[in-house]
């Protein structure tokens, strides 16, 4: 296991922080009592907290051309068809994968395919769960046409928590499947946007982890 780049600056300031603090009272508390040795105890715990929430674990990658692959770990809250009006600009299903502030919250590339788009949105920060939340959220929307010729939209979108998203994603840009898209930092969700030929291979409360659990069969 390491820790994602986006958290490194926070956990090491973090991590000075506790320190600065328990050097002052160490200094300055001459007769510790029960609630000293607490308040070190939640400060080391929520810095714990903070750097796990941030772990990248070592993982053996799934590749398989024929199958879109989970994008980020969480659980699957929405399968149903829609209108995608932003890319794919047709009805297409969407599938939605929230993520708990347990889980990994590195985002990967689904398939194969070229970056044909690419748009920041600001918004709102409801709760991800919240059905609207993909389209009321700040977010970031990513186009993708796949070797085949057909195209998927990924939408990170952020919550409650989430203030921050992060994407790597450029225009023009080839991508791999399994390729980090980006990172949402302190929870929020998924929403990925497939043709409706596509074989949908999971089920709504289903748990999948990013490059390894297998999404949809393309059609």
């Amino acid at each position: 296991m390491y820790f994602h780049r986006e958290g490194r600056k926070l956990m090491v300031g973090l991590g000075l922080t506790v320190m600065a603090i328990y050097a002052a009272m160490i200094f300055f508390v001459h007769h510790w009592n029960f609630f000293h040795f607490l308040f070190m105890v939640i400060l080391l715990v929520f810095w714990v907290l903070v750097s796990l929430f941030f772990r990248i674990p070592r993982r053996i990658f799934t590749n398989d051309s024929e199958r879109l692959i989970a994008p980020a770990d969480g659980t699957i809250v929405t399968i149903e068809e829609t209108m995608e009006k932003e890319y794919i600009k047709e009805e297409c299903m969407q599938i939605s994968i929230f993520m708990y502030g347990t889980d990994v919250h590195v985002n990967r590339y689904p398939c194969d395919g070229t970056v044909e788009y690419y748009k920041f949105h600001r918004g709102n920060y409801f709760v991800a769960s919240y059905p609207k939340s993909s389209v009321l959220n700040e977010r970031t929307s990513v186009g993708l046409k796949l070797p085949n010729g057909q195209k998927i939209l990924i939408r990170q979108v952020a919550g409650t928590m989430a203030r921050r998203i992060v994407c790597y994603a450029r225009e023009g840009e080839q991508v791999k499947q399994n390729q980090e898209m980006g990172f949402i930092k302190f929870g929020s969700r998924i929403d990925l946007f497939v043709p409706k030929t596509f074989s949908i291979d999971v089920d709504i409360q289903d748990t999948v982890r990013n490059a390894i659990s297998p999404i949809c069969t393309i059609h």
